[in-house]
């Protein structure tokens, strides 16, 4: 399967991006989901997790506090380490088996952390979109309840700009008016049928 990772800072307009690759037949897989998925009511891992930090890491319904686990490992780095450590195997294998149940000629792989936690090593080109950091943190504000301290936190926990561009195979500057993100998403959908195509004609066939 042919994937292209698409990654982007906080406030970068990179949901709307993959929600553009949805609406023209592709599948997305979202890694946050992914990331919720490993820790919904039941599984191993929020039972570790509530084992690890205690039972104040669950709510009432028995699913995960997310605002306790998040203040926790802003504030100590060896919680975060310790949490990396448990999810992000499970995310990977349950990311992979997403992928390859893709039925779409190419598959999509949206992550915030595509480059920091390695995923850009399981696709076959990396789609940053930018917007100026200012931009980011107007348009988180206005989408999320998060203060600019937050979310300058948020941005300085990822990534810099530098180094996400530098990785990047495409680049979608997303300083553009919404009405004209489909068209430039549709063009790089055309690329990528094409070069997913040319990636089939060159697999080795057994038959």
């Amino acid at each position: 399967m042919y994937v292209v990772g698409l990654t982007g800072g906080i406030g970068s307009g990179k949901s709307a991006v993959g929600n553009c690759f949805r609406n023209l037949g592709i599948k997305v897989v979202d890694a946050d989901q992914m990331a919720r998925r490993v820790v919904e009511p039941g599984t191993q891992a929020l039972a570790e997790i509530g084992e690890h930090f205690g039972n104040n890491m669950l709510l009432a319904d028995g699913s995960l506090n997310r605002a306790a686990l998040r203040e926790k490992i802003f504030a100590d780095n060896h919680a975060k380490i310790w949490l990396e450590q448990l999810l992000h195997p499970l995310i990977r294998q349950l990311t992979r088996t997403e992928l390859d149940s893709a039925i779409s000629p190419y598959a999509v792989l949206e992550s915030p952390l595509l480059i920091e936690m390695g995923q850009n090593a399981i696709v076959n080109r990396v789609l940053v979109v930018d917007v100026p950091e200012e931009t980011q943190i107007a348009r988180a504000s206005s989408r999320d309840s998060n203060s600019e301290t937050q979310i300058r936190a948020i941005i300085a926990s990822q990534i810099n700009r530098k180094d996400r561009l530098a990785a990047a195979d495409d680049i979608i500057d997303n300083t553009c008016p919404l009405e004209e993100l489909p068209a430039l998403v549709a063009k790089l959908h055309q690329r990528y049928l094409e070069e997913a195509a040319s990636a089939e004609r060159r697999a080795p066939s057994f038959l």
